[in-house]
């Protein structure tokens, strides 16, 4: 068993960051991060097998990932996490309090345990985890840099705080979680103690709160904000695409592309470097 990160190369890879959305919801989260030299998969919550299915069908190579980081103990962000470390002798980034909470990993070829706060890398990615309100013992979100590109990555939370702020200004890549549309919400079929944790402070964001967060993260410099973690019952893409394009109406025109992540589909390989010009179209 071995604490802390790797330490990181004197010379780090510069970029381009590529970002795959695998799969994104209550059934199963998985996203795949690259810098073209370090491939890491942010929480597996398929099968080991899907997630090879999903990665091949983007020519991602499984036997190409780095690492595996783990953001919370919930099923459907961990279900496909000892096996894939096993299958391809994977080292295990996760906080000691998710470790705990997650017997059913089992044996691991290599544990590395962070601490919300501290950033580490993984060769020449930086990561830097960071708190999140989440019913969960120990739930993070995380940024991912590679020279000066940075990607950031908030799913699973229920209110947003000044450090979830402060970690996501100036990413070039979202991934943000936009769970449910309020009145279909409270209209829905849920029983009344689960509607209140979904919408309670460590629940999951709603449409309006990813909309109002957004208006504080746009940036020029912005290329693409992907909608996460969409409740299928509890909301319905083109709302969330809605509230999201009116906060990002003014980046839009110059370049950032608005993504849904759906379940079955997740999204293609998305790209940012530090030389792309912007395209100026909204991808649905």
């Amino acid at each position: 068993m071995k604490d802390g990160g790797a330490v990181a190369p004197s010379h780090p890879v510069a970029g381009p960051l590529a970002v795959c959305v695998l799969a994104s919801g209550s059934k199963g989260n998985a996203i795949h991060v690259s810098d073209g030299t370090t491939s890491i998969l942010i929480d597996a919550g398929l099968a080991g097998r899907e997630i090879e299915r999903r990665m091949r069908a983007r020519a991602l190579r499984p036997e190409s990932l780095s690492a595996l980081l783990v953001s919370h103990e919930h099923a459907d962000h961990l279900h496909g996490v000892g096996v894939l470390a096993r299958r391809y002798h994977l080292p295990v980034y996760i906080s000691p309090a998710t470790r705990q909470m997650a017997p059913q990993l089992g044996a691991l070829p290599a544990l590395h345990h962070f601490t919300c706060g501290c950033a580490f890398h993984i060769d020449g990615l930086r990561i830097s985890p960071f708190s999140l309100s989440h019913d969960a013992a120990d739930p993070a979100g995380f940024t991912l840099q590679s020279g000066a590109l940075k990607v950031g990555i908030a799913t699973d939370l229920g209110v947003v705080t000044h450090l979830v702020r402060h970690h996501l200004q100036q990413c070039h890549l979202l991934v943000l979680e936009s769970n449910h549309d309020a009145d279909l919400l409270m209209s829905g079929p849920y029983p009344w103690p689960l509607k209140q944790r979904v919408r309670g402070r460590t629940g999951h964001l709603s449409n309006a709160e990813a909309r109002d967060l957004l208006v504080e993260l746009r940036h020029g410099a912005l290329r693409h904000v992907i909608l996460a973690h969409l409740s299928e019952v509890n909301n319905r893409p083109e709302i969330a695409l809605r509230e999201a394009a009116a906060a990002l109406e003014p980046c839009l025109a110059t370049g950032t592309r608005l993504h849904v992540a759906r379940q079955e589909e997740g999204t293609a390989v998305l790209t940012v470097s530090l030389s792309e010009a912007p395209s100026g179209a909204m991808a649905l």
